[in-house]
């Protein structure tokens, strides 16, 4: 039985200038979709294959996914290719509690 995704994008893979790098998509829509500029673990398929990973915080209210290298050998994709992501599950950590309410007094 398959599940549809919680949602899908298309993404251009990107790599960071600086040395040894993160290879990694964004998606604009992140921040407003899961309500936080924080990190989010997730499970998700790229391009059909099955990961699990965190989108962290870049700014703007945007985050980027990293993209292993195997992944991207497996996939024979590269830098400025475009890929689709489907999202399939936020994790939550375990013990996790929700954050404390904020005086405002």
């Amino acid at each position: 039985m398959t599940t549809s995704p919680l949602a899908s994008f298309q993404a251009t893979i990107e790599k960071s200038p600086n040395k040894g790098g993160w290879t990694y998509v964004v998606w604009p829509e992140s921040a407003s979709f899961f309500g936080t500029k924080g990190m989010v673990k997730i499970k998700a398929t790229i391009d059909g294959s099955p990961i699990a990973s965190a989108f962290m915080a870049i700014g703007g209210g945007r985050h980027k996914l990293p993209v292993k290298a195997e992944l991207l050998k497996a996939l024979n994709k590269g830098v400025g290719d475009v890929v689709d992501v489907s999202l399939l599950e936020r994790i939550h950590s375990v013990g996790a509690r929700p954050a404390a309410p904020r005086y405002r007094g």
